[in-house]
């Protein structure tokens, strides 16, 4: 387990280490969903000042990115590496179904399809092959959390960067995204990404421990 403190104040190439520039793509948030919608969704208080920002990050960590796309990710990484195109469709479709996931279901899905677009030339991994056409039917939707997922399998980035690199990366884009609004420092940018992504390598460490026990 890597020193939590090393984690919470490195940049990106500390998190994800030399990784596919996909890989890089897929984890930032920017693209992904406004700011002001995502705190709609969370019933969060309009991002109006820090402190309506401070209060936003860890509802967006503790209800969204740790319990759902974190082990959507890992599961996605798994399923991939195993060849199992099925239960990877089934994956698509469970998320389709999750109500937190809703409002910014057609951005995942568009950031996921445009990427996983990139990985069309590959035609010798079946499994995105096959994805990529059950996508095209309308037989799964193309969550972004999942072409990262495919994708950290595909260049072999170990699991345990690769998710810290995409929580890393995905609360560093929201603070960016409010920063400029709310007039924050680059000090105050790094005091804040420091801080709410402290709990995240323990968090990553239990959803490794309970997949490694099932």
């Amino acid at each position: 387990m890597w020193p939590q403190k090393h984690l919470a104040s490195g940049e990106a190439a500390e998190w994800l280490g030399d990784c596919h520039p996909l890989v890089e793509q897929l984890g930032s948030a920017e693209g992904l969903v406004t700011l002001s919608s995502l705190a709609a969704s969370l019933h969060a208080r309009p991002l109006a000042d820090r402190s309506a920002l401070r209060a936003f990050l860890p509802l967006y960590r503790e209800r969204i990115l740790i319990p759902l796309e974190l082990p959507a990710i890992e599961t996605a990484c798994t399923h991939a590496s195993r060849n199992a195109v099925r239960e990877l469709i089934e994956l698509d479709r469970q998320l389709a179904l999750e109500p937190a996931l809703r409002e910014f279901a057609s951005a995942s899905r568009r950031v996921g399809q445009y990427q996983l677009q990139k990985l069309r030339p590959l035609r010798d991994q079946r499994l995105v092959q096959r994805y990529l056409r059950a996508v095209e039917a309308g037989e799964a939707q193309g969550w972004h959390v999942i072409v990262y997922g495919v994708t950290l399998a595909l260049y072999s980035v170990p699991l345990r960067q690769g998710l810290l690199g995409y929580a890393w990366q995905t609360t560093r884009s929201f603070i960016h995204a409010a920063a400029r609004p709310l007039q924050l420092t680059e000090a105050e940018c790094r005091d804040l990404l420091e801080s709410q992504c402290e709990p995240l390598p323990a968090a990553v460490e239990t959803l490794l421990s309970r997949r490694a026990a099932a």
